[in-house]
């Protein structure tokens, strides 16, 4: 019975020969590394967010009269809440760590160079709609915590010239945080922002497949090839098929991340869960050192440490254009960081003070 199914979807889709090209007739490099495991492991993570959000739906009531209370029955009174409610936030946060790594591997081992500038390009827009994707759901419990950190995240687009004000109040839907706002997060949230994802995942997919899987700069047996011979699609004669073998790497990587979002879930929540998020939102109390997302304080203290928000800004925005632009300024085809000792340099220090200035903005 089984033969004759499957028999008879391969006489009607071709099956057998789509199963052969994309899982056991698909080769990789035989040198990828646990890097190239992240983008599974973002997709697995991404998947399991789309199901504890659905869950989460089922209780959740995005006004400001009901939406904290509606958390605090989800968490003490629906069975398993707690826990579908921890892995969500808890998740979204190993998200971003994932996103970083994969970010940064990426850069360091020139996988953006041609002919992969879209892929980077579509990789640099999900790392930002993924962060914007954060921000919107963290306003959506009505705690303390998330509507003046909510506040304080709005109020940087008032430095932009001329239209400043009316982007705030375009953010927030009025003068201030409210209601209003919350509606228009929870809708970003759960449908137009979730939408562009996919889209952009499926694009991000397709240039990857379309390219080939670029082979690690590493180890004796890497050949540089010259610029004019950079192909568009990168064969790899002799590699690894992607199933079963990078498929058993790429599981690996997955259950570790998840093993660590269950560690982080079950023993040290509170990472995530600071007392001012046990407090409902109350617009006429200003909790004491309100701060964003660890993932934003960078941007946070660079707009402490200028004397104008605008400077800062600025200097946050020619930095996220010239990662976005990365490929079309760093057009050499040498890709092994050994011989990019320029490369080398401007990676380094931009990590050095990446994390230098979210130590400081979490201390400050």
């Amino acid at each position: 019975m089984k033969k004759f199914l499957i028999d008879w979807l391969d006489e009607r889709l071709a099956v057998r020969a789509l199963l052969h090209n994309q899982l056991t007739g698909y080769l990789l490099p035989r040198t990828l590394t646990v890097w190239h495991t992240l983008g599974a492991v973002l997709l697995a993570l991404f998947g399991l967010q789309l199901l504890t959000g659905i869950l989460l739906l089922v209780y959740y009531i995005p006004s400001p009269e009901t939406a904290f209370s509606s958390v605090e029955r989800i968490m003490n009174d629906v069975p398993f809440g707690w826990l579908i409610r921890t892995l969500h936030a808890v998740g979204s946060n190993i998200i971003v760590v994932a996103l970083l790594l994969h970010m940064v591997s990426v850069a360091f081992m020139g996988s953006y160079k041609k002919p992969r500038e879209l892929t980077w390009l579509s990789g640099f827009i999900l790392f930002n709609l993924g962060l914007v994707l954060c921000l919107t759901g963290y306003l959506l419990p009505w705690s303390q915590l998330s509507f003046w950190a909510t506040t304080v995240a709005t109020d940087a687009a008032g430095a932009v010239p001329i239209v400043g004000a009316k982007l705030v109040e375009f953010l927030r839907g009025g003068p201030m945080v409210s209601g209003v706002t919350l509606g228009r997060f929870f809708a970003l949230h759960v449908i137009v922002l979730p939408l562009a994802l996919f889209g952009l995942i499926g694009f991000h997919l397709y240039s990857m497949r379309r390219t080939g899987i670029a082979t690690p700069p590493f180890g004796a047996d890497y050949q540089q090839p010259d610029a004019a011979d950079i192909p568009l699609h990168e064969e790899h004669q002799g590699g690894i098929p992607f199933f079963p073998n990078f498929v058993v790497k790429d599981g690996a990587m997955i259950m570790f991340f998840l093993a660590l979002l269950v560690m982080v879930s079950f023993f040290i929540p509170q990472l995530f869960f600071p007392p001012s998020t046990l407090e409902p939102a109350d617009p006429f109390t200003t909790p004491e050192k309100i701060k964003p997302e660890w993932y934003f304080l960078w941007a946070y203290q660079t707009l402490k440490i200028f004397p104008s928000k605008l400077i800062g800004l600025g200097v946050q925005g020619a930095f996220m254009t010239f990662l976005a632009l990365l490929p079309f300024i760093d057009i050499g085809a040498e890709r092994r960081p050994a011989r990019r000792p320029v490369f080398l340099t401007v990676y380094f220090l931009i990590l050095l003070i990446f994390l230098a200035l979210s130590i400081w903005g979490h201390f400050s």
